[in-house]
Formats: structure tokens, C-alpha cells, sequence
């Protein structure tokens, strides 16, 4: 991801854009892990699992959105499409079981 925000970032005009979005999305989200990671309880862990879901889902839009503007091919893109998918679906796996619990 950091790599081909650097790679966006060199280009002009709406590639530094789309690059800066990305990067802030795409590191948000682990960030937002690590927070949760120390979170005061578990509903700031639950919480902050959230924001990092959002981020995501985010990140996948600037993704498809690269692609669709035709600022990067596809092929080069399709690992990182691939990866933020699953990045995805874990999160919601935890996020459901801790909201499945009723101990928040």
C-alpha cells in the first residue's frame, strides 16, 4: 500500500489525490488495530475494531476507484483488491462475535 502511494504520489494532478486518501485510509487501519489492541474495555476494543472496519472499506473504494480511473492497471492492483477483501471479512467476523456477546 505505502508502496504505491509513494509510486501515485510522484505522478501529478489527481494521482497525488487519490494517493493521499489511500495512504491515510489503508494505515488507519492498523493502526486502529493496534489501538484496539489496548483498549480500556472491551467496548473501546469493539470500537475501535469498528473504525478499522471502516477504514477498510474505505481503502477498498479508493482501490476500485484507482482502478476505474485508469490511473493504475488493474493487474497491479488486484493483490492489494484481493487483500483489503479479506482484511474485511475478518473484521466482521470479530466485530460480530463481540457483539454477539452480550458483556460489552
Amino acid at each position: 500500500m505505502v508502496k504505491l502511494c509513494s509510486h501515485l504520489n510522484e505522478k501529478p494532478g489527481v494521482s497525488r489525490t487519490l494517493s493521499n486518501q489511500l495512504l491515510r485510509s489503508g494505515t488507519s487501519i492498523g493502526a486502529n488495530t493496534v489501538e484496539a489492541k489496548s483498549g480500556q474495555s472491551r467496548r473501546d476494543f469493539l470500537s475501535k475494531l469498528e473504525i478499522a472496519l471502516k477504514e477498510a472499506r474505505e481503502t477498498e473504494y479508493w482501490l476500485k476507484l484507482i482502478v476505474a480511473s485508469e490511473v493504475v492497471p488493474e493487474s497491479k492492483i488486484n493483490s492489494l483488491l484481493q487483500e483489503i477483501d479479506e482484511i474485511i471479512k475478518i473484521l466482521v467476523t470479530i466485530t460480530k462475535k463481540i457483539k454477539q456477546n452480550k458483556d460489552l
